[in-house]
């Protein structure tokens, strides 16, 4: 089954409102010893070698073709996704590159070459606790002393996420301005784990790269959950840098590109996790809006 994809832009777009010698397996670079890491640098930015994007069904899941040519993850894998949306989606970043192929734009690509080759060997338990130990440094609990309108903010904005988490499962987090943070109860870490188990091992990638970004467990439940945006999650976890902006100017340049970037990579992130838990196909209906 092919579908050639040179228009996947517009169908990516609306995914995202529901938020060897073969230059496809040499394109990164080769993979050499190295301490693990949580994911890929991005490789330079090289030519566009490719006309046509598509994607093709085999007996792994869904593949990515640049013209005739099968997509490879860095360790030179078959690069193949569970769901047939992820496929749309990834493809849709690949034909959305002009003349220069921008790896560090593609967060999809990247998300699914760390899922397929998994550079840390870690089975799932092991990313669950990794996920949940983020707790014990979240961002909106960590409360400040002063100065006093900066404490009313954290307090407005941030409780309420708090709160929902709470009341949504069932659980104790609250918030502390010790150094040292809240104490985050047992009983919390096992609900959560519990929680966490109920997604698949790319679901849990996605999960834990947008708490990286949003370096908060609790924000990152909100905007999986749809109980917040990705624009209020990356605003919230930028209260007090927002606070300074809006008392002491902002860097053009250093400020607004920091929050297109956080903004890009949350949405990213989340729009992975919810196309990792999409039923393998989706409707003919769709691909031919």
């Amino acid at each position: 089954m092919w579908r050639i994809c040179p228009r996947l832009r517009d169908r990516g777009r609306s995914l995202l409102n529901r938020p060897s010698c073969d230059p496809t397996g040499s394109m990164w670079p080769r993979p050499t010893p190295r301490p693990p890491s949580r994911a890929y640098v991005p490789p330079t930015e090289r030519k566009r070698f490719y006309q046509n994007v598509s994607i093709s069904q085999g007996e792994g899941g869904f593949e990515i073709n640049l013209d005739h040519r099968k997509l490879k993850t860095p360790q030179a894998k078959l690069f193949t996704v569970p769901s047939e949306a992820l496929a749309i989606a990834v493809a849709t970043e690949w034909d959305s590159q002009q003349d220069t192929i921008k790896f560090y734009t593609m967060h999809l690509t990247t998300l699914c070459n760390t899922s397929l080759d998994n550079p840390t060997q870690r089975n799932k338990d092991q990313m669950i606790r990794a996920a949940v130990k983020f707790l014990d440094t979240d961002t909106i609990c960590y409360r400040v002393e002063e100065p006093e309108t900066l404490v009313e903010l954290q307090k407005n904005e941030w409780d309420p996420i708090i709160e929902w988490a709470e009341k949504r499962y069932g659980v104790e987090i609250g918030s502390s301005t010790s150094i040292m943070g809240p104490s985050i109860p047992t009983q919390t870490r096992e609900v959560l784990t519990s929680h966490l188990s109920s997604y698949n091992l790319w679901a849990l990638q996605g999960i834990e790269f947008v708490v990286a970004q949003l370096k908060s467990m609790v924000l990152t439940l909100g905007v999986i959950d749809r109980r917040l945006t990705v624009e209020q999650a990356v605003l919230l976890s930028r209260l007090e840098e927002e606070y300074q902006i809006q008392k002491w100017g902002n860097i053009e340049w250093a400020h607004d590109y920091e929050l297109q970037e956080l903004r890009a990579r949350t949405a990213a992130g989340t729009l992975f996790v919810h196309l990792c838990l999409e039923s393998s196909t989706v409707k003919h209906k769709l691909l031919q809006e």
